[in-house]
């Protein structure tokens, strides 16, 4: 695998979004808007998670208006170990210890990519703290109501003047 690679915007040229357990509902919402974003910018795009998630996600948008291609997550870092797979930007939506660990797993089997960890729930700050390996942290509390976890968002992303 070579370093990221982007597009002449500064759009990672592949993405991999991974989502935890999807027990907070804003992290419905926050994944679909992260997929329209980088799709709609030219990222290709893998959604991988545990199947709830990802059936979560084929219910929500089932003409796949937002969502791409999914893969549930033991196979998506299977095929990363084995070199079949790569990304430029892996973003890891985390509001427990489990979701923390796995971005941990991407830090170390994608050590070239630039790794974002988006962090809420209704205590977040205790869990961003636990983070111990480099990464980008996006931290708020947020369960239900995803707009302010959406500004952070924005801000990372430089989508800021986004009105989506």
């Amino acid at each position: 695998m070579t370093g990221p690679t982007e597009n002449s915007n500064n759009i990672p040229a592949k993405a991999l979004l991974l989502l935890g357990c999807p027990e907070a509902p804003a992290q419905q919402a926050i994944a679909l808007y992260l997929s329209h974003q980088l799709r709609t910018q030219g990222s290709d795009l893998l959604i991988t998670g545990n199947p709830s998630v990802l059936n979560l996600l084929r219910v929500s948008d089932p003409e796949k208006h937002y969502i791409g291609p999914m893969m549930v997550l033991e196979k998506c870092i299977e095929e990363i170990v084995e070199k079949r797979r790569d990304a430029d930007l892996c973003i890891v939506c985390a509001h427990n210890d489990a979701a923390i660990a796995y971005a941990a797993t991407m830090h170390h089997l994608l050590p070239k990519s630039r790794l974002v960890v988006v962090i809420f729930g209704k205590d977040p700050e205790p869990l961003a703290a636990s983070i111990d390996f480099p990464c980008e942290k996006i931290v708020e509390k947020a369960v239900h109501n995803p707009m302010q976890l959406k500004a952070k968002v924005n801000e990372v992303f430089g989508w800021a003047a986004s009105r989506t």
